[in-house]
Formats: C-alpha cells, sequence, structure tokens
C-alpha cells in the first residue's frame, strides 16, 4: 500500500477541516464497501487451494494416514482434519447424482 500527499489530491479546505483532528499522522482510509474485494481475488490463491484441498482429500480417501498427509502438504495434522471435515461436509451438501 502506498501513500499519497492529502495536498496533492484534496482540497484545501478539507486538509485543514482533518489537521484538526490529526495534525502530521499518518491515518488510514478504507476503501468504500462496493470497492472492497473478497480475500484473494486478486490473485490465484483461492482457486490454488480448493485444488490442493481436493487433492488432500483425494489423497485421504484413498487410505493416505494425517501423519503422511500433513508432511506431504507441509501442513499440521490439525490443519489437515479441518480440510477433511471441510471437504467431508461439502460433499455431503451436494445434490445425489441422477
Amino acid at each position: 500500500m502506498s501513500y499519497r500527499s492529502a495536498e496533492k489530491c484534496l482540497h484545501l479546505e478539507i486538509v485543514k477541516l482533518i489537521q484538526d483532528y490529526v495534525d502530521g499522522e499518518l491515518i488510514y482510509i478504507p476503501r468504500k464497501e462496493s470497492a472492497r474485494r473478497k480475500w484473494g481475488e486478486a490473485t490465484n490463491i483461492r482457486r490454488e487451494l480448493y485444488e490442493r484441498n481436493h487433492r488432500i482429500y483425494a489423497d485421504y480417501r484413498k487410505g493416505m494416514k494425517m501423519a503422511h498427509l500433513a508432511m506431504k502438504y507441509y501442513l499440521s495434522e490439525k490443519s489437515i482434519q479441518r480440510i477433511i471435515r471441510q471437504m467431508k461436509t461439502t460433499e455431503s451438501n451436494k445434490p445425489a447424482a441422477e
């Protein structure tokens, strides 16, 4: 995140008003709600994690033990357990194939 000088992007009256509250301090102005993005939207990380979790679940269903999954995917056993629990829940919520 970069910063811009208030004097270059705001009217002088607004700068003076802000100075009454935060003279010389750095402040963060959040994005408008409509401009916010969900976590991972700017990168492929959501898709990558989704695919990784499916691979973990597939390996688990083939009989791979939690400890081995943890070593293979560089995660804790607790993380593996959480992923498997989530995948089971997702799988059980899918409508049955006709």
